[in-house]
């Protein structure tokens, strides 16, 4: 993995475009490692909640092999607001409430009792595929996370809506060569990501301005090997 990778796993949930600074190196050089954390590590958390340990390993790892020094900052950057396409209208019926008790599901999961999700209807998750997100049991935060890596630009959700949403959206997939040969084949005839939201569910992206938290490189050096 290069160090560019490294970093971001380390201060998670971050996009590549919230990582500035540093060398070229640090994109373009890989390297490998072995590393143990001492005793029991507990689970890893989800993202956007707090660092897991292993997260925090990794920071320690990449400070003292890396000599790496950061800090976090806000710049004003294009992003993108979530917005209703028509906002009298409400969202389109691709967008739903969602039924789903995810606390209960969850809760099930740790003692062994999740069961299997009808077919086609992701619960308390998102599955991102080729050419399609799914979404089930979650804020459209989450679509919003989902999008700023699609797009390479930050998605703040600006809809008013709240509460837990089911959706399903497909669009025209830009890469095919890094999908699974066990995936279906994308639909050539979709409508890009920005029709899609609007004619599937009642969302647009619009452009405009906004402060982004940025994590700055200070100072990296190359490590030295054991």
């Amino acid at each position: 993995m290069s160090a560019r990778e490294l970093i971001r796993f380390a201060y998670l949930p971050r996009q590549p475009f919230q990582l500035v600074g540093g060398p070229s190196w640090i994109g373009i050089d890989r390297f490998d490692m072995v590393a143990k954390i001492e005793g029991n590590a507990p689970p890893p958390t989800p993202s956007g909640v707090e660092p897991d340990a292993f997260m925090l390993a990794m920071r320690t790892l990449l400070a003292d092999r890396f000599k790496l020094n950061v800090h976090h900052e806000q710049r004003e950057m294009d992003i993108f607001a979530l917005v209703l396409a028509k906002p009298a209208s409400g969202p389109s019926a691709g967008l739903k409430q969602s039924t789903a008790d995810c606390r209960a599901i969850l809760q099930a999961a740790t003692r062994g009792g999740l069961t299997r999700p009808a077919p086609g209807a992701p619960v308390c998750g998102l599955l991102g595929t080729p050419g399609q997100i799914r979404i089930g049991g979650f804020p459209l935060s989450l679509l919003a996370n989902g999008l700023s890596r699609m797009t390479g630009r930050m998605v703040v959700d600006r809809t008013g809506l709240t509460g837990n949403f089911d959706l399903t959206v497909t669009f025209a997939a830009e890469q095919r060569s890094q999908a699974s040969p066990d995936l279906p084949a994308p639909d050539p005839s979709a409508p890009s990501l920005f029709t899609a939201l609007q004619e599937q569910l009642g969302l647009k992206l619009e452009s405009t301005k906004g402060p982004v938290d940025v994590l700055v490189i200070d100072h990296v050096e190359r490590p030295t090997p054991d």
